[in-house]
């Protein structure tokens, strides 16, 4: 299960032993008036996890990786990319098939085995870790392990979608600038002809969000696509207009399309061979709110009727 920062916060789990904690990552966010009071706040909730659990496994790798187990109660072990880590992957290899993206690599320490998983960049081999971390205490095999991995998926995570041998297609639910940054610097390795994203921001949220989410698309992709996500009480003309502000900082191309499924519907079409397009900011979600009011939409959905009007067309 997820226990959120907001969980910790007003002791929705407390009584709850958990046998094992994990901490993937932390960067700022969820911070304002009706969640966190500031970053020291957000980390300290975070933290709190490790006094509640008997076994922590934790990403090394990451700076704030001492802190979150300050005044913890657990046992605790390490994985990541250095070899001090208890449990840590070498000799990372970048895979790339039509329309599909994945990193292979090795694992020393806890568990050694040599695995695949069918999605792309460094974040994917952390979380891979983390994965193989949990199951070793379960004991799970080796070989297990290795199979389930390359089926292994999260609806909106870095969801690879098959519309075309020529380009790559991906919805991820990246919805605040250090995840975009994260995301499209590790596309970028795959050296793709064109990085094409696709993202708007929520409205009744912090204008800043948009700001540093049009820069950070503006300096990492090659085109954006700027359109809606989910703009609830606010004019999705008002949310666009700020993120044009972000780009503009950068010498990024781009458009704006407000209707999100006519920008779905603009990607695919201008795609081009060895493109990478990303549709960003929805992730698993399948409505878009607006006005006080859920609307169905889910972009795997729309992929599929747009494909299936092209075929009609053809």
């Amino acid at each position: 299960m997820e226990v959120s920062s907001q969980a910790l916060k007003l002791d929705r789990t407390a009584g709850i032993q958990f046998d094992i904690g994990v901490f993937t990552n932390l960067s700022e966010d969820h911070i304002g008036p009706n969640e966190h009071a500031d970053f020291e706040e957000y980390l300290h909730c975070k933290s709190l996890l490790f006094r509640q659990c008997s076994l922590g496994i934790v990403n090394g790798d990451d700076p704030y990786a001492g802190r979150i187990l300050e005044g913890s109660t657990c046992r605790a072990e390490h994985y990541g990319l250095g070899k001090d880590n208890d449990l840590y992957a070498e000799n990372l290899q970048l895979i790339e098939k039509p329309g599909e993206l994945g990193i292979r690599f090795d694992t020393r320490g806890e568990v050694e085995l040599s695995c695949e998983v069918p999605t792309p960049g460094r974040f994917s081999v952390y979380n891979a870790l983390a994965a193989i971390a949990i199951c070793h205490h379960f004991g799970v095999t080796p070989q297990d392990i290795r199979t389930a991995l390359l089926f292994a998926k999260a609806k909106g995570r870095i969801e690879l979608v098959k519309v075309s041998d020529a380009f790559t297609l991906m919805i991820d639910y990246a919805h605040n600038a250090v995840a975009l940054e994260s995301l499209l610097s590790t596309l970028k390795e795959y050296h793709p002809h064109r990085l094409v994203t696709l993202f708007g921001c929520g409205g009744n949220r912090s204008k800043v969000r948009r700001f540093e989410m049009g820069e950070v698309s503006g300096r990492l992709s090659d085109f954006t696509i700027i359109t809606s996500d989910n703009p609830r009480n606010e004019e999705p003309m008002d949310i666009i207009a700020d993120i044009v502000t972000g780009i503009s900082k950068t010498d990024g191309k781009y458009i704006t399309i407000p209707d999100r499924r006519e920008a779905i519907a603009y990607a695919i079409h201008h795609g081009e061979p060895g493109d990478i397009i990303v549709l960003a900011g929805k992730g698993h979600e399948d409505y878009q709110e607006i006005k006080g009011k859920k609307y169905p939409m889910d972009e795997r959905v729309i992929i599929a009727e747009i494909l299936k009007e092209d075929e009609e067309k053809a």
